[in-house]
């Protein structure tokens, strides 16, 4: 009888392990490997209530709207190479349609450095020669269509603004919160004036942590930015200053424009998708030297007078400014920048 009962149990632990040994190797069965796709495109669209650029209004302080669209490639986790086109709403003295953004570049990363070296292209299609007389200061015959045309404050600019850029950034994360960055920005020919540009620049962002709002996946953050933007001087187009408004050219070769400092602070709130960026933006340019840059096609005749402004003509398109932006960005891969 013993012998019968020892003998039943091990027919039943038998017969009991082989479906657990079964379940076993099949809840270990290690997953066919995911295929790495290194293509990925960044895409999104924003509406701005002011376009500002270094601290001066390309939208004659009115609202502009934004989208770009971003190919990338990345070599490994590290090293991303990337293509892109963006497109925003301006208002420009010779009334350009648009601002058209190409751009490309490199990303790669050292623990917590972020570096981006790339060339970016600013095109402004569209755009109508002003200057109100038949020849430049050094003389030269302009065509038809500049002598034609004048602004009432004597202002002048060329038909084609476009130009490009090469840069260097680098981002160091300190911390899951904090992140500090420095930029810099040459151009040989700054919005084809004939003068160089050099803009360097430093921000700070802090990231407020997940827990500040629970579960409800809106993020907040600060950020901040402090630049310096160099400039050559101008070709002799714009050296005529206001010819139209009686004026004889008083800089035959060219404008030497001024240097300044621009900063901008705000606060952003972000959900899924979405960022919401209320920002305060100034520069130090006063309204004279402001309009002898810039061509405001609006600055008034108010007695802004500096040395390479004669006219006196004053603008407000480098003064303070609060801006409010709604924007989205999104991945392919990811779903959200």
């Amino acid at each position: 009888m013993k012998t019968m009962i020892l003998a039943a149990a091990a027919l039943a632990v038998t017969a009991g392990s082989a479906p657990a040994a079964d379940m076993a190797v099949k809840a270990y069965k290690a997953p066919p490997p995911v295929a790495f796709d290194p293509w990925d495109i960044a895409f999104g669209a924003g509406v701005v209530s002011d376009y500002v650029f270094r601290g001066v209004t390309q939208s004659n302080h009115k609202p502009s709207v934004t989208a770009y669209f971003e190919p990338r490639y990345n070599l490994g986790k590290d090293l991303q190479l990337y293509v892109g086109s963006a497109v925003e709403s301006i208002s420009f003295a010779n009334r350009a349609a648009a601002e058209v953004d190409i751009y490309g570049g490199i990303r790669p990363t050292f623990g917590a450095f972020a570096f981006d070296f790339g060339v970016w292209g600013y095109l402004y299609p569209g755009g109508t020669c002003y200057y109100g007389a038949p020849t430049d200061t050094a003389g030269r015959s302009l065509s038809a269509e500049c002598a034609a045309n004048v602004l009432p404050n004597g202002n002048v600019m060329k038909k084609d603004v476009s130009f490009f850029e090469g840069f260097a950034k680098v981002t160091y994360t300190v911390s899951d919160n904090w992140a500090v960055g420095l930029n810099e920005y040459y151009s040989p020919n700054f919005l084809n004036t004939g003068a160089w540009g050099n803009y360097a620049s430093i921000t700070a962002r802090y990231t407020a942590p997940a827990a500040v709002f629970g579960a409800s996946g809106v993020g907040m953050y600060v950020s901040g930015e402090f630049g310096r933007q160099w400039l050559g001087t101008s070709d002799s187009f714009y050296g005529t200053g206001i010819a139209a408004a009686g004026y004889a050219g008083p800089f035959p070769n060219g404008i030497k424009y001024a240097d300044y400092n621009a900063w901008n602070i705000g606060v952003g709130l972000t959900y899924k998708v979405f960022t919401l960026d209320l920002r305060y933006s100034g520069s130090d340019l006063s309204k004279g030297d402001c309009n002898a840059f810039t061509s405001d096609f609006a600055a008034p005749l108010n007695s802004s007078f500096t040395s390479i402004n004669p006219g006196g003509g004053g603008s407000n398109w480098c003064g303070a400014a609060f801006i409010a932006k709604l924007s989205a960005d999104l991945t392919a891969m990811a779903g959200v920048k």
